[in-house]
């Protein structure tokens, strides 16, 4: 008897106690039936429709377009962008990397150097460090590749013939800018930064004989990935201007002039990826309100029509 009694269902085990006096675990089941809010309806007391087995297809569609595209967005990445004022890369001793690549067509690479200078006292002249000069047009030209670092006040550094055994009466400084890079740069498709503004600058057409001023405003940039990982990199705005100068004993020697100050902004870009509970939220929230506006439109158009019915009967009679 009491193997049998585990196969009988909730319903007639609330029949049963009605007759008889159950047994304490048979009590607690029963009891625990009252907080079922989900009260299932027995079919041979439903009726299906044609209409609300089309709206049914129609939501089990709706509702798979809209769990892929909430699942395309969470497993997408978004960038966030944020600005503070800060100095991100306290390790870096002061310094920022620099790299520079320039072509200068009519100089030959014997007369082209490249100067430092900034507020803090630094003055050296003719840097060769982590630098190199490749010849162009068969000599005449110069192609200048450099590494070097610049300290955080503001400076300049210039590709001259200064730092030239015998200064050239007419040095042209026409020139091509292949890269101006300070830091790192970052490689990431979302990020569209000014990290090599410079980059494709074309000075061949310009006056021989004049100076070029590149007037650079740096601003500090922060890449952290999900892996919570920090790149420095540097974004910059640029303005130029071109001219010949004199001085009382005559015109001054061309330079080709990079002048640079600090933003104390910095711009932090951040990728993030959606959290899980809000995408099991939204998934949720589209599945039971799918459904419950679905049920709505079926109730009304199963209503309209069933009192449509019994407008036409009441007209037949």
């Amino acid at each position: 008897m009491g193997t049998a009694c585990a196969f009988f269902s909730a319903r007639s085990v609330y029949i049963l106690s009605s007759f008889f006096s159950l047994p304490p675990p048979f009590s607690f089941f029963l009891s625990l039936l009252r907080f079922d809010i989900y009260r299932k309806v027995p079919k041979d007391l439903t009726q299906p429709t044609y209409t609300g087995a089309f709206i049914s297809i129609l939501c089990c569609f709706f509702i798979l377009f809209l769990f892929l595209s909430e699942l395309t967005g969470f497993i997408a990445t978004e960038i966030v962008n944020e600005l503070y004022v800060d100095d991100p890369d306290k390790e870096s001793g002061g310094k920022i990397e620099v790299s520079l690549n320039v072509s200068l067509p009519n100089l030959h690479c014997d007369l082209v150097g490249l100067d430092i200078q900034d507020e803090m006292g630094r003055h050296e002249v003719g840097h060769i460090d982590n630098s190199m000069k490749i010849p162009l047009n068969q000599g005449d030209g110069c192609r200048f590749e450099g590494e070097f670092t610049i300290n955080k006040v503001p400076g300049n550094f210039h590709v001259s013939t200064h730092s030239a055994t015998a200064q050239p009466q007419s040095p042209d400084m026409t020139h091509n800018i292949h890269k101006l890079v300070f830091g790192e740069k970052l490689q990431v498709k979302k990020v569209q930064g000014a990290f090599n503004a410079l980059g494709g600058a074309n000075r061949l057409s310009s006056n021989p004989l004049a100076s070029h001023d590149y007037i650079l405003k740096i601003v500090p940039t922060v890449y952290e990935d999900l892996t919570g990982k920090h790149r420095f990199s540097y974004q910059y705005t640029v303005a130029n201007k071109e001219y010949v100068a004199y001085s009382h004993t005559g015109r001054i020697i061309p330079a080709i002039w990079f002048r640079y100050d600090l933003s104390p902004i910095t711009v932090k870009y951040t990728e993030r990826r959606q959290p899980f509970y809000r995408f099991v939220t939204t998934i949720c929230a589209i599945v039971g309100g799918t459904f419950t506006v679905a049920g709505i439109i079926d109730s009304c158009i199963f209503t309209a029509s069933e009192a449509w019915k019994k407008i036409q009967i009441g007209k037949m009679s």
